[in-house]
């Protein structure tokens, strides 16, 4: 008997026929003899839907009444589940996140997990009965409704899977696993049986859109084994289901390892370059200092070599949505800062490979710049982890990109899987 948390996305909860399916799915797990707790995101366009609505209440929202609002999608898809489950003569109830309660920061729209208190949520389980938790939402001090941001819900699950000590947390998605990249662009991408936590993390925050960030630095931080699944692919139960498992390096077998574990993309991105700012010490502080403060991601940095003026030219990537954001604290910022002009341009995208093998590998750099070189791939900035190497290009080579690099690394053999 094992101890386990499911948690089904928006599209795998898109509509009653669908809710009787994850209904199903849940239901042979119990009749394994496992004991269940399932998270469930809102139906597919519904949290859009009510954040809508929001928007046109009020462009200076209340966010504590907008957490009352977007929330609410997770509570009907629960109570939906605990309904259809109950008509198939399965025990479940739901529990909201103010009743287990899921204590949470007050910090609304984008609350951090605090605690979860689980000795009821336990003590029904362990009597056999199924636990429904609406994903994405918890309770602040003052016990106002929080959520997590968007994507929560894969947090919430991990969050549930640590707190219960679940012997793993069964992700279930429109996709069956972690590939190599992403099989529309290259129909030769394999699935991965296994993938390191690090791996899994740089792949997520370098455009990957599998799991969310935040939920695998959680299931890392405490260890949870996270199993990604589709929701659609018919099997009678998780163990037979061709997944991917998101486990500790020590799961993985130094034999198994690839040099290269995946391709990443993210057109999501936008370069901003700023001319003639004064070489000299504290300059670039003054350009980074204020995004921070206005809490915008800088990714990459590239400062160029100075001019005889005395001057330097400094290059660095945003998130798209938050350009406008950084453009106006850069203008507002000018006088201090002393730039000469301010440039910026969407049309790039961020292409990535991630691999633990890097580690004990030289020149896997050296083989993607020189791949891209050959294919007249211009590189407009690069940056680095001990896992990932990063590269901005223009977005027109974006599928050739990847292509080339999925080639260039052997991940389109067959032992890549």
């Amino acid at each position: 008997m094992a101890r386990i948390v499911m948690k089904f996305g928006g599209t795998s909860m898109a509509g009653i026929e669908r809710i009787r399916n994850v209904a199903r799915r849940v239901r042979r797990e119990v009749e394994a003899g496992n004991e269940v707790a399932v998270v469930v995101s809102a139906m597919a366009g519904e949290t859009d839907r009510l954040v809508q609505f929001c928007r046109e209440a009020s462009s200076l929202y209340d966010p504590r009444e907008y957490d009352v609002v977007v929330s609410s999608g997770e509570q009907v898809t629960s109570g939906l589940l605990a309904i259809a489950l109950q008509a198939m003569g399965v025990r479940a109830r739901s529990w909201l996140g103010w009743q287990m309660p899921i204590r949470t920061s007050d910090a609304h729209a984008s609350a951090r997990i605090g605690e979860i208190e689980t000795a009821g949520l336990l003590a029904a389980m362990r009597d056999g009965e199924v636990a429904v938790i609406p994903g994405f939402q918890g309770v602040a001090p003052g016990e106002r409704i929080t959520t997590l941001g968007r994507g929560g819900s894969d947090t919430s699950a991990v969050a549930v899977a640590a707190a219960v000590g679940a012997d793993r947390c069964d992700i279930y998605t429109d996709v069956d696993g972690v590939y190599t990249t992403d099989p529309r662009i290259v129909p030769k991408a394999r699935k991965l049986a296994r993938v390191t936590y690090e791996e899994m993390l740089e792949l997520a925050s370098v455009g990957a859109k599998v799991l969310q960030t935040r939920s695998v630095g959680l299931a890392m931080k405490e260890k949870v084994r996270v199993q990604v699944l589709s929701s659609f692919d018919d099997a009678p139960d998780a163990a037979t289901l061709p997944g991917t498992m998101i486990v500790g390096e020590d799961e993985v077998e130094t034999m198994e390892r690839q040099l290269i574990t995946g391709i990443a993309h993210d057109k999501n991105e936008a370069k901003v370059t700023l001319t003639a700012v004064p070489d000299r010490p504290g300059a670039v502080a003054t350009i980074f200092s204020p995004l921070a403060d206005a809490s915008i991601n800088v990714d990459m940095i590239v400062q160029n070599v100075a001019h005889s003026t005395g001057s330097t030219d400094v290059t660095f990537t945003v998130p798209q949505a938050e350009l406008a954001r950084a453009l106006d604290v850069l203008e507002k910022q000018r006088p201090t800062i002393g730039y000469e002009s301010l440039v910026h341009d969407t049309s790039v995208a961020k292409i990535s490979v991630v691999g633990v093998g890097m580690r004990s590998h030289a020149g896997v750099a050296a083989a993607m710049f020189k791949a891209l070189a050959d294919r007249g791939i211009n590189i407009l900035a690069i940056t680095t982890s001990e896992i990932k190497v990063s590269v901005l290009i223009h977005e027109d080579y974006t599928e050739l990109a990847v292509r080339v690099l999925h080639t260039t690394y052997g991940l389109d053999a067959d032992e890549a899987a």
